[in-house]
């Protein structure tokens, strides 16, 4: 059986994924983990150690005020494991033993990472844990020009490592009891906070191309569909949420600087990170469509958020584009794209929508109209992108329902495709071709 398993990657990653959180569940669980001195319940430690593993950031208690200070190290280590990776934390503490990392363990890494080959795997790893540590400082230090003011020296360099390490593994938790609503008009926080989380999502492989070639045409195509993808998707977010919401009650008394911050910033944090500065259950209807699209598609491969990523958005939309124009081949950036990623692609994006839309329908009905159904696909989309806004609903929720909402954060989190290329995996046979059928599409 464990012969078996170590050739199947897929497989380990996403049990490595689910060891983290059971053992995440067991601490979280211990009366020294809650305020109170009380047990928060086997189900509930379990859903904040599945939204702290897999980067997500919905929660059943209010982080600040239930959580010991313990229980928030607990959770700040979850989402540093799970926002690196943890094949990537095990090898960390292989290289700090003197451990030699074999074969198996390699190519487990490479399905972690997303990585092309095997070769050089550990000069990635290396980078992956320098670069976020690095990232994750600098946002710190920056966030403490603000926080240490408000909080004093101790709590306002706690506040600092925390937020910055929970915003650029796209986690979203926060300790200040309010998201970030507070900060709403601070430059600083909102510039420092977003940037971190497009940092994260963006992936590690595009940052090493970035600094290796330093010109956006000398980048792989990978690098360049992520970039374009992450840009277009930004601004037109940022534009829609200020369009919708400028005269909303979400940006009532705001200035006309906040209102512009406050929509990058949804635009920003919606993609797949979890953070607010403004009231989500006040905003439009036309804002929260909006917020599910951008949750539904998230950041890119090999980074620390969810989704069915954007160059899975990427090709499928360069794909309908060529078709509309007549080519057989699907081209992006005068480079044509492989069978074989379209039709991974359309798979990623068929089990996510399969995914949104039967949970919808499932928690509807184990609800019984206690919700509005935008509310609970809102909750739906933002558990499968890992995002971790919420309309205020995830609490009150029944236990079948956050058990369906853990399992869709953490498929979200590790790949529906993964688990399901893990678990049907079979060693290659030859198959028959078929002559072709003709089907009428459209």
């Amino acid at each position: 059986m464990f012969r078996n398993l170590k050739k199947n990657p897929p497989l380990i990653v996403c049990l490595s994924f689910f060891a983290l959180i059971f053992l995440g569940a067991l601490l979280l669980d211990l009366p020294i983990a809650s305020a109170n001195g009380e047990s928060l319940g086997f189900l509930n430690a379990f859903f904040t150690s599945t939204s702290a593993s897999c980067v997500t950031g919905l929660i059943v208690v209010n982080t600040a005020e239930h959580w010991t200070a313990f229980g928030k190290v607990v959770i700040i280590l979850l989402i540093q494991i799970g926002g690196l990776g943890t094949m990537v934390f095990l090898s960390l503490i292989a290289m700090a033993l003197n451990k030699k990392i074999g074969i198996t363990e390699r190519r487990i890494i490479v399905e972690q990472t997303s990585a092309d080959t095997s070769k050089g795997i550990i000069r990635l790893v290396i980078y992956i844990i320098k670069f976020s540590l690095t990232v994750e400082l600098i946002g710190a230090i920056l966030l403490a020009t603000r926080f240490i003011p408000d909080f004093g020296l101790e709590k306002g360099i706690l506040y600092s490592l925390f937020h910055s390490v929970s915003a650029f593994c796209n986690a979203g938790f926060d300790i200040l009891g309010d998201s970030l609503v507070t900060y709403v008009d601070s430059f600083t926080v909102n510039i420092v906070i977003s940037f971190l989380i497009i940092f994260g999502g963006l992936g590690f492989t595009v940052f090493i191309d970035v600094f290796r070639k330093k010109n956006f045409k000398n980048l792989t195509l990978h690098s360049k569909v992520v970039i374009s993808i992450t840009l277009i998707l930004l601004i037109i977010g940022t534009i829609a949420f200020f369009l919708i919401e400028y005269n909303s009650p979400a940006m009532e008394g705001l200035t006309l600087k906040s209102k512009i911050l406050a929509s990058f910033f949804m635009s920003s944090t919606a993609r797949t990170a979890g953070f607010n500065t403004i009231d989500i259950g006040k905003m439009q209807e036309g804002s929260v469509i909006v917020t599910i699209m951008l949750m539904f598609i998230g950041a890119s491969p090999a980074s620390t958020g969810g989704g069915i990523k954007t160059t899975t958005f990427g090709i499928l939309l360069f794909s309908t584009i060529s078709v509309l124009r007549g080519n057989k081949e699907t081209e992006i950036f005068h480079k044509t794209i492989p069978r074989d990623a379209l039709l991974k692609s359309l798979c990623i994006f068929s089990l996510g929508s399969a995914l949104v839309i039967f949970s919808s329908l499932f928690i509807t009905i184990l609800e019984q109209g206690k919700f509005l159904y935008l509310d609970i696909l809102y909750e739906i989309v933002s558990a499968f992108g890992t995002v971790g806004i919420t309309r205020g609903i995830t609490s009150d929720l029944s236990s079948l329902s956050k058990v369906i909402l853990i399992v869709l954060m953490y498929l979200g989190r590790v790949g529906a495709a993964t688990l399901g290329i893990g678990i049907l995996n079979r060693s290659r046979k030859k198959h028959t071709r078929y002559s072709e059928g003709k089907i009428i599409v459209g």
